[in-house]
């Protein structure tokens, strides 16, 4: 045998034995539970689940003080500092803000401790008694996480309210609550005044920003409101210091609201404890996880996510940058031509992320790739080939070297849009395409650990490791969760079915939930506590195990329309499939069980729409006009069939027609939630001439 053969059949060797030992390992083992009947999988590392990963820590408060106490020195929470704001107007006379932003400026660890301790002072001398409730109605920034500490040291439970929430729910929230106290950004101060004749309850309205807007002195004079500065209530309590009161496990940490995706939100009431074993958990699986670590925070805190995630951060002692969705790139629509977003500023080793956000990083990826073509384009193509190639176990092209030559060479420019630095990535809140996941993990270099949780679980369920190069699927249980699959027999699932059990996915461990908040009837409804003592929750959601014990959600029970033969479509299945097409940022499939087709409303994606409509020629007055012209209609719909037929889906899945729509969705619009998940119902009235109309 020659050199240069053995050189060849070497790596080929040894890559068939690597594959074929990862493909037989276990993550996640079958174990005996008790409750409803099913087929249960708990992690392989822990023989039952984690409830602290710590020695004499059993709430969030203790887990912060303990983290600020060691790391006292080191730098913790950063904010960027507004040099100047500006606008911009395009052609059609709309106006767009346009920041610049300086350097990230620190609190320390022992800082942030000094300020939460003089808060949550501040809060007792304000008259805020411990049996009251504090709201949170804010963007993601450092003041949110430092009231939600400081809250945490009086024994407060904290009410979180997304900042984009509507009026009718902000009321919903606030009275159903009786909160006394909100904590609020100046924008959202606004939106308090507004409906300040609705609010049975607040008494206290702290702003995070010193500069309070003028008008809302006269609003105070003819209340009974206090308003005051963040500012204000730290320096009154470093001025009249009161002992702490500490909560205990089981004391109610946070009522969350939920976005509201269907009808008015819920409140889920989590416990100390059931957040701090979602931290225990996620905190072991994410590898060489430590004080070296950054994170950007941008994502909305009054998500379990993002407060989760803050909450892992600081128990190894990380530090956090705070940005925005809209600063995020130097390219983002908020940042000043020529000047800094927040990733190349802060250049983060850790993120989370929503799919929504990770589908924008590819689109922008490919739209300056095509747009320079040429050689440039034809490199990156083959490096991704060659790349892919290699992450999906083919031996050529897999050599270590290899991988540095292309990183190097092509991908170093893109890793650069997230600061060049990005290690590890977490992906939450739907599910996450596998041809977004493949593409992060070549350009950004990242293993991407996509979970599955829902509100009512911490965000904790699954959660895929680090050394998981499949797509599709949420890995193993994770150290706190046991999951088990349940028999739905009307959808035509069972936890016996061969050669992977399927079913409705229970959720059961310390990180379950109390319930919802006054809503007696559906916590009884969907929490189970079994004859073992497990709490148990039901999601809905539709579930398989793969024989290494890992997770794939394939159905929802809710999201299922029977049409008029007889057919059954899964609304959410078909389309997390046709997503996949390049004209496509958002897709809502529409069933009605009076006909025997399907429609569909596709928010299209301006880049690939008008890059297509450049090679073929079409004229076209703006992108709404493009939207409504024949051929464009047919050609999404045309790629639509073709990802369903990709898919596999059956042809009474596919939409029959479409509705092309040119305006973005973001929460503002009432379609969305701040997770970016698709407002169902509400999308069904807004659009319901569209609907009849496709239906005609």
């Amino acid at each position: 045998m020659g050199p240069y053969l053995v050189g060849v059949m070497v790596p080929f060797v040894l890559t068939l034995l690597l594959r074929t030992s990862k493909n037989g390992k276990n993550r996640g083992v079958p174990t005996d539970v008790g409750g409803e009947p099913g087929f249960a999988v708990r992690n392989k590392k822990f023989d039952s689940p984690i409830v602290s990963a710590w020695t004499g820590i059993s709430t969030l408060a203790e887990l912060f003080e303990h983290s600020c106490k060691k790391h006292y020195e080191k730098k913790f929470l950063g904010t960027r500092r507004l040099i100047s704001s500006e606008l911009e107007f395009s052609g059609d006379g709309r106006s767009f803000e346009k920041l610049h932003l300086g350097d990230y400026e620190w609190l320390t660890y022992g800082k942030a401790f000094e300020i939460v301790c003089n808060f949550a002072s501040g809060l007792a001398n304000l008259g805020h008694k411990k049996d009251e409730r504090v709201a949170i109605f804010a963007d993601t920034r450092e003041e949110w996480f430092l009231a939600l500490q400081a809250c945490f040291r009086r024994n407060v439970t904290v009410v979180t309210i997304y900042a984009s929430l509507g009026e009718e729910a902000l009321c919903h929230s606030l009275n159903e609550t009786e909160v006394t106290t909100v904590i609020c950004g100046k924008r959202e101060l606004k939106k308090l005044l507004d409906i300040s004749g609705q609010l049975d309850t607040v008494k206290h309205v702290i702003c995070m920003d010193d500069d309070i807007p003028s008008h809302s002195s006269l609003i105070q004079a003819g209340s009974s409101w206090t308003i005051s500065s963040f500012t204000d209530i730290e320096q009154l309590g470093r001025e009249n210091p009161v002992e702490a009161d500490l909560p205990v496990a089981a004391d109610i940490a946070v009522i969350m609201y939920t976005s509201g995706s269907t009808g008015l939100p819920k409140g889920v009431m989590m416990t100390h404890s059931n957040i701090l074993a979602t931290v225990s958990a996620v905190m072991t699986i994410i590898p060489r996880l430590g004080h070296k670590d950054v994170y950007l925070a941008y994502l909305p805190l009054a998500h379990i996510l993002e407060l989760a995630a803050e909450n892992i951060v600081v128990s190894v002692g990380m530090s956090i940058g705070y940005g925005s969705p809209l600063t995020l790139t130097d390219t983002s629509n908020k940042i000043k031509r020529g000047t800094k977003g927040d990733a190349s500023m802060l250049a983060p080793t850790i993120m989370a992320a929503v799919p929504a956000i990770l589908d924008r990083v590819r689109d922008g990826v490919r739209k300056k790739v095509d747009a320079t073509g040429g050689l440039s384009k034809k490199l990156f193509d083959l490096a991704y080939a060659r790349r892919l190639s290699a992450i999906n176990g083919s031996w050529f092209g897999a050599w270590g070297f290899e991988r540095l030559f292309w990183n190097f060479l092509v991908f170093r420019k893109i890793r650069a849009i997230l600061g060049g630095r990005v290690r590890f990535l977490l992906s939450g809140g739907a599910p996450l395409s596998g041809n977004t996941q493949r593409f992060i993990n070549i350009c950004i270099g990242a293993p991407i650990g996509q979970g599955y949780g829902l509100t009512e679980t911490c965000a904790g369920a699954a959660f895929t490791e680090y050394d998981d190069t499949s797509v599709g699927r949420v890995g193993p249980p994770i150290p706190c969760s046991i999951i088990k699959l349940i028999d739905w027999p009307e959808g035509g699932y069972s936890a016996n079915d061969s050669p992977m059990p399927r079913g409705e996915i229970v959720v059961g461990g310390p990180h379950v939930t109390v319930g919802y908040f006054n809503n007696d009837e559906k916590t009884k409804e969907v929490y189970k506590v079994d004859e073992r003592g497990m709490r148990w929750f039901y999601t809905g959601d539709i579930g398989r195990f793969h024989a290494d014990g890992c997770l794939e959600i394939i159905d929802r029970k809710k999201d299922i329309v029977k049409l008029q033969h007889g057919e059954y479509v899964s609304l959410g299945k078909v389309e997390a499939a046709l997503v996949s097409s390049p004209y496509v940022d958002i897709i809502v499939l529409h069933a009605d069980s009076f006909y025997s087709y399907c429609v569909a409303l596709v928010v299209a994606s301006q880049s690939a729409l008008e890059e297509w409509a450049q090679n073929q020629g079409i004229k076209y007055a703006d992108f709404p006009d493009l939207c409504q012209k024949e051929e464009t209609v047919k050609e999404v719909l045309g790629s639509l069939v073709k990802a369903g037929k990709a898919a596999r889906l059956e042809k009474f899945e596919l939409p029959t027609k479409i509705k092309l729509l040119s305006e973005p969705w973001t929460p503002e619009t009432g379609l969305v939630t701040a997770a970016l998940k698709i407002k169902r119902d509400a999308i069904r009235k807004v659009f319901s001439v569209d609907l009849a109309q496709l239906y005609s």
